[in-house]
């Protein structure tokens, strides 16, 4: 449970300010006890993702919590370098600029609307291109994004 609280944590970026072992609630303090002794040696960058985190997981009903559990264990199961890429991925991600995100957030939103058989279409046809070709179907996919909401901003 320790690491799982960790990984989920370590992946929240705020601005910091020094905060106190007290400073948490009783349940907060409950659920990161076994970080208590360490407290006092974690910068104020870590505490934060720790006590936002810990808000986070409170916040969950049983079905989220039982989610995230099983995504740590797939997390878990990875090898090193499949979780450098992914990590590597996320930074990227945390790299651009929040209306980039916005858009990529948008995009996963609507590929996972799809069905299944056409998601799965869509990996697979994506999947057997070549660098080259996923960059231009990138392009247009882009392309074509920018078309639409020129569209709806028209209406």
């Amino acid at each position: 449970m320790k690491y799982f609280v960790v990984i989920l944590l370590c992946v929240m970026s705020v601005s910091v300010s020094a905060l106190e072992w007290q400073d948490l609630s009783q349940d907060q303090r409950q659920l990161l006890k076994a970080f208590e002794s360490e407290w006092e040696r974690f910068s104020p960058e870590r505490r934060q993702r720790l006590e936002l985190g810990s808000k986070r997981w409170l916040s969950m009903n049983d079905a989220e919590r039982e989610a995230m559990r099983q995504r740590y264990a797939n997390w878990q199961q990875l090898d090193r370098a499949k979780r450098d890429q992914l990590l590597k991925r996320w930074q990227n991600f945390r790299d651009l600029t929040p209306r980039q995100q916005q858009r990529i957030r948008e995009q996963q939103r609507r590929f996972k609307s799809l069905p299944e058989s056409q998601r799965r279409a869509l990996r697979d046809r994506f999947g057997k291109m070549n660098a080259a070709e996923r960059s231009r179907a990138l392009q247009r996919m882009q392309q074509r994004a920018r078309v639409m909401r020129r569209d709806a901003r028209r209406k």
